[in-house]
């Protein structure tokens, strides 16, 4: 069962897509995943592109996150960015973090994962096929996001990631709830062998799928699905969005689906304060 909604635009156009698992927690919680609907981009960036590195003109990507922080009432100022390298690195940020990527440069690099416990800090990760995967400590009150590409799928960014709340935050993965957002299905993620041989290896062939006569598949879903359980994760508190973003390349961004000419997806992470 698919897991996700497409909001209604908003005067702007804008849209987002968000998960039933989390916007049960909305008074305390701000999630979302973007669309390219509502923004101010053209030509293969059309329209709500959100990566600065995409060849697009910065004031438009500057009046983009404008208008999606003015739909979700996320503060201006308040996001703090990942610097992906597909890897399995995850760092803690704070309010003193704010800003980073936006406003000031990112002093740090190959970092792909973020958590923090404060409010008002806006974690935000890029894809256009890879996974991001989002958590939710209620108790603990404690976020963490992360960006997961087939080598940090198969590395376990999304474990690393709660390990690093455990750490930093006393969180016991049996409260945590999960959601792995929009990417790439596993209809469309067609692999080499080289790379399906790694995921028989890590998940001991459940998160391939191999048909006679076809190149074999991987099911990144599937493979995050299982790496959050072994880091202790409840299976009812993990939720799959079921959104291909190869599928609909009409709705997001789509590396595989426009051979890397397009925009950055970015999926939004934040706490506000209880009242």
């Amino acid at each position: 069962m698919d897991c996700y909604r497409i909001t209604e635009p908003d005067d702007l156009g804008v849209r987002v897509i968000t998960y039933p698992a989390l916007s049960e927690y909305d008074g305390e919680l701000c999630h979302a995943f973007s669309t390219r609907f509502g923004g101010v981009s053209d030509g293969y960036c059309s329209s709500m592109n959100l990566g600065f590195n995409r060849g697009d003109d910065p004031a438009n990507v500057r009046e983009n996150y404008r208008r999606i922080f003015r739909n979700l009432a996320i503060p201006e100022g308040s996001a703090v960015f990942t610097k992906q390298t597909h890897t399995v690195n995850v760092m803690r940020v704070t309010a003193s973090d704010r800003g980073i990527g936006i406003e000031r440069e990112i002093p740090y690099d190959d970092i792909d994962g973020l958590v923090t416990n404060e409010c008002n800090v806006a974690l935000t990760v890029f894809t256009a096929d890879c996974v991001p995967v989002y958590l939710y400590d209620p108790k603990a009150r404690a976020i963490g996001l992360c960006h997961a590409g087939w080598r940090g799928t198969v590395g376990g960014i999304a474990k690393e990631t709660v390990l690093l709340m455990q750490k930093e935050f006393s969180c016991d993965p049996a409260d945590i709830v999960a959601v792995i957002g929009p990417s790439i299905g596993p209809e469309c993620f067609e692999v080499g062998e080289e790379v399906a041989v790694v995921f028989d290896e890590a998940y001991g062939g459940a998160a391939t799928i191999r048909k006679e006569g076809c190149k074999p598949h991987v099911n990144l879903w599937e493979a995050n699905r299982l790496t959050l359980l072994s880091a202790g994760l409840k299976a009812e508190n993990i939720s799959v969005s079921g959104f291909c973003t190869m599928c609909r390349p009409e709705i997001t961004f789509s590396h595989r689906a426009t051979g890397g000419k397009r925009g950055s997806n970015a999926a939004f992470l934040m706490m506000r304060p209880k009242t």
